[in-house]
């Protein structure tokens, strides 16, 4: 029997996945009847692009950023309507009811893998050619993965949905059958899959997508020679590269560069913006000397709230790093006074700021993979398994190089802890306002000290995971709660 799992299966695949030459052309809803949608190559297409428009959660992407970064020694916030949901990630003061776990985490991510589901499901009984059928259902496989993976991140173990266990109350998983689960999906799914840049449209998943992920996951999972494994095969793809310039790494006009392994795609029009430039601005702001390109105008929202980096972190940036090139410290308001941003946890990220913005739309895509995240993974897995190398510092010296700040030697680096924490400074220097820090710090162990370190007294060790949503909780009888909420 075929089984379609969503209500309305085009809902989200406007969104368009496109290269120079080709662009995604979405029939109408109209065209689609549920027996057709199963059954035929569109129609069951359109499900899989509904599945990576789940994944796309553009205009919530500044929530999955703040969520991984207020509760970190990255950033910060004060004013407007969203500070008091941020407020509860700054403080630890979260709890079950904290909307934006359902909103931003559980629920696109569950959208996600509901629509995997529905392609791995029905494959077989689509009428296209088999090498069709195994590249769709690779594609979905791996987007299923991903989805769990970002919810075993942010939940730990959760349940598992498949086609045959896509409705009713359903158990958590075990934490082995995550693990497995995720691994076996990806791996399973890497033969069917395109070399990167020859994918059908740009967006769609490829072997280095697919191998990113896997190494990502690895290392979270300290499952420290898989991750070096992993990110092994995708430099050794030689097609992913550092872009030259970190300053321009971020700009529309550069977009899909070769550093670029997976990003959220947006563009300034609802609801594919990306919102995070609106919630950066400091208030009144007008121009400033360090962003001459910048030309903001009336028309781009500036949010009440301020989404703010912590003075002790940017501090620890050298003044000569290239990366300050986009952290705004000092501008001209609207009365044309120069405010001084450099102090008072008031420096503002400028990763995402677009001249092409509407309203609260960017069209800045926000990085999900980046090459320097696998260099770094590979450096910092070695490191784990064998100490300081010759290869493990030259790639921590790659992303050293491109900033213009000192190269080290292994002579900088006493032993394997003095390397390890090399690795998270560099890292929390690269990918501010890219949602990676918590996951940083829990996998070396230091989210919860650094955040009492910061006075903060809710940070208790169970706080390393959100807590599964009390609608999810409400709803499904058979899953239970974190220990500790």
């Amino acid at each position: 029997m075929k089984k379609l799992y969503i209500a309305t299966v085009l809902s989200a695949a406007a969104l368009s996945f496109s290269s120079c030459e080709k662009t995604l052309e979405v029939s109408p809803n109209s065209e689609f009847s549920p027996e057709t949608v199963l059954s035929t190559d569109a129609g069951i297409k359109s499900v899989l692009y509904s599945a990576y428009a789940q994944s796309q959660t553009q205009t919530n992407s500044r929530w999955v950023i703040n969520d991984s970064e207020m509760c970190t020694d990255v950033a910060f916030d004060t004013g407007g309507a969203e500070n008091g949901g941020l407020l509860t990630i700054i403080n630890y003061t979260w709890d079950p009811s904290t909307a934006t776990f359902f909103d931003d985490i559980w629920a696109p991510n569950y959208r996600a893998i509901r629509d995997a589901n529905s392609v791995i499901g029905n494959i077989a009984a689509v009428n296209t050619t088999d090498a069709k059928k195994k590249l769709y259902l690779a594609e979905a496989r791996v987007i299923r993965a991903q989805a769990y993976a970002n919810l075993y991140n942010n939940f730990g173990p959760v349940p598992i949905r498949t086609p045959e266990t896509q409705t009713g109350n359903l158990a958590r998983a075990s934490n082995q059958q995550m693990l497995d689960l995720i691994e076996t999906e990806i791996t399973a799914a890497l033969p069917d899959l395109p070399a990167p840049g020859t994918e059908a449209n740009f967006g769609r998943y490829n072997k280095g997508i697919a191998y990113a992920i896997l190494a990502k996951f690895y290392l979270n999972t300290k499952q420290w020679q898989k991750a070096a494994d992993a990110s092994k095969m995708i430099i050794d793809l030689t097609y992913y590269q550092l872009f030259a310039a970190f300053d321009g790494l971020f700009r529309v006009e550069n977009e899909r560069n070769r550093e670029i392994i997976l990003a959220l795609q947006c563009r300034p029009e609802d609801p594919f913006g990306n919102w995070f430039q609106a919630g950066a601005l400091p208030p009144a702001y007008k121009s400033s000397p360090q962003f001459p390109a910048y030309n903001y105008t009336s028309s781009m929202s500036n949010f009440a709230t301020m989404y703010r980096l912590r003075t002790a972190f940017t501090n620890t940036i050298a003044a000569t790093d290239k990366r300050r090139s986009l952290i705004l410290t000092s501008y001209v308001n609207t009365s044309n006074v120069t405010v001084d941003l450099s102090t008072g946890d008031n420096a503002r990220s400028f990763k995402y700021w677009d001249n092409a913005t509407v309203g609260n739309n960017s069209g800045t895509d926000v990085p999900v993979l980046r090459y320097a995240d696998i260099l770094l993974t590979r450096a910092e897995a070695l490191n784990e398994l064998s100490g300081p190398s010759a290869e493990s510092l030259g790639l921590l010296n790659q992303i050293r190089q491109r900033a213009g700040i000192p190269l080290l030697s292994l002579a900088d680096l006493s032993g394997k802890d003095a390397f390890r924490d090399a690795i998270l400074r560099e890292r929390g220097w690269e990918f501010i306002s890219e949602g990676k820090r918590r996951e940083d710090l829990i996998r070396q162990g230091k989210l919860i000290s650094d955040a009492t370190a910061r006075g903060i007294s809710n940070a208790r060790d169970y706080r390393v995971l959100f807590p599964i949503p009390q609608s999810e909780i409400d709803a499904n009888k058979l899953c239970t709660q974190n220990t500790g909420y």
